[in-house]
């Protein structure tokens, strides 16, 4: 089954059978309970979304069939057309718009496409309203409207250089000091928005582009998932061209990896470590990751004189701790930067402009950067288990195998060993534990994944 249905919103692969897999049929019913859901909640004669899709080639066909919905509902569009995650949820508040829609299934292959939800505030529904939603399009609870009454489409294909404007305008963002380095940077744009948008940035702050994988048509050249297995290219491209590094964004811009100026991963767990480390040196104040995420935030916010907390996964969770914590930046080791002086949102422009200003003030490379910040590295992996197996339980007597220790049992369970950590947490949406490890060798992050993949495995009777 390729349809995943969960709070966030609705993900699948296109084609097949309606209920089964990403159907017209379920793009329409997804976005009649988003629309219902909006009607039966704010109190408004005429209500506003925002949509906006990657370059997926079945977002055209998705994105007519979901904005045509809403119209169908009463509701008035705002059309962004191509365009980014963080740049729709901009263009929320901007356009004091009742809730937005990003067309995009973010990391996934071509052939999946997903709705991403959002409120009045351009951030991502609540759980409990991604539940009401849910419920709204299993009883098809929907009203539409009468032919008097449709809703009225704006095209506005501005929002791409508004954000990029509001970018730069951000205090952090020194555009002189960058354009005085002269910069030389390789952009993996995977064929998607990410081509249009980042070099345009790069361009704007006086940074020579080269660009890679930069044409918006939706043919993936490589899996869109930033991992250093799918970015051979480009790591030989930043060393061929003597760049000073390389920028790789996802299909949708909110995640974002960096290549070393000697064509070795930067690493997508030190995107947020590096920012982070400029942003506290300017404006101190606390942080915020999530459990699965580098320790090296936490050492470089102390070094700060801030705080670190760890949220539950997911971003939703890192950015209801970063509000009640009144963390100064926060975010996601997947190379997801959530900086809320401009928006409570994973954002790759604002990651790129943060640490191209950061790299501006430095005397050392890109990769002598690196190797400053401390040392880790991490293991992740997952057991595969029989539908018979009870997660929980088996999670509960790992718990209580280890109650000794530093643990956290606010997503799965987190063990914090004096020098390495393991978390361990069942997948939402298939019979999966996954186990992620870091410690300060790779060796050592191995030999302690082995070593609980083992312990479950004997718990679980496998």
């Amino acid at each position: 089954m390729t349809l995943i249905k969960s709070i966030s919103g609705i993900r699948g692969t296109i084609g097949g059978k309606v209920g089964d897999n990403l159907t017209p049929v379920d793009a329409v019913k997804f976005a009649s309970a988003y629309g219902t859901f909006l009607k039966q909640n704010i109190n408004k004669e005429r209500l506003t979304v925002v949509i906006g899709r990657d370059a997926r080639i079945s977002g055209p066909m998705i994105h007519n069939l979901v904005v045509n919905t809403l119209v169908g509902l009463g509701i008035d569009v705002i059309d962004l057309g191509l365009s980014t995650t963080p740049t729709v949820e901009v263009a929320v508040p901007l356009e004091k718009a009742d809730g937005g829609i990003i067309l995009t299934a973010s990391h996934n292959p071509k052939q999946w496409n997903a709705l991403k939800l959002l409120n009045a505030k351009g951030e991502f529904l609540s759980g409990a309203d991604g539940t009401k939603i849910l419920e709204i399009a299993e009883a098809e609870a929907f009203d539409f409207s009468d032919v008097d009454s449709l809703g009225t489409v704006t095209e506005n294909d501005a929002y791409m250089d508004i954000h990029i404007d509001e970018v730069l305008n951000l205090p952090l963002v020194d555009v002189d000091a960058v354009a005085k380095r002269k910069f030389k940077v390789v952009v993996d744009g995977v064929n998607s928005s990410g081509g249009i948008i980042i070099p345009k940035l790069l361009e704007q702050m006086g940074v020579e582009v080269v660009k890679l994988y930069c044409e918006p048509n939706g043919h993936f050249p490589h899996n869109p998932e930033p991992l250093k297995e799918h970015l051979g290219d480009i790591c030989k491209l930043v060393v061929e061209e003597k760049a000073d590094f390389g920028i790789v964004v996802d299909p949708d811009v909110d995640r974002l990896a960096f290549i070393s100026n000697d064509g070795e991963m930067f690493g997508e767990e030190y995107t947020l470590v590096a920012v982070a480390d400029y942003v506290l040196s300017k404006t101190p104040g606390n942080t915020v990751s999530n459990m699965s995420s580098s320790r090296a935030l936490r050492d470089i916010t102390e070094k700060h004189n801030g705080s670190y907390q760890a949220s539950a996964v997911g971003e939703v969770n890192v950015v209801e701790l970063m509000k009640s914590s009144n963390a100064i930046i926060g975010g996601e080791g997947n190379g997801g930067i959530i900086y809320p002086e401009i928006h409570y949102g994973r954002d790759a422009l604002v990651g790129v402009a943060l640490f191209l200003t950061h790299l501006a003030n430095q005397t050392q490379t890109v990769a002598e950067m690196r190797a400053a910040y401390p040392q880790y590295f991490m293991s992740k992996n997952k057991i595969e288990l029989t539908p018979q197996i009870d997660v929980d339980a088996v999670l509960k007597t790992m718990t209580e195998k280890y109650a000794s220790e530093n643990i956290s049992t606010i997503d799965g369970v987190k063990i914090d060993f004096p020098t390495e950590w393991v978390h361990l947490r069942k997948s939402n949406t298939e019979p999966i534990i996954r186990i992620y490890t870091e410690a300060p060798t790779q060796n050592a992050a191995d030999v302690l994944a082995e070593r609980f993949v083992g312990e479950l495995k004997q718990i679980a009777g496998i």
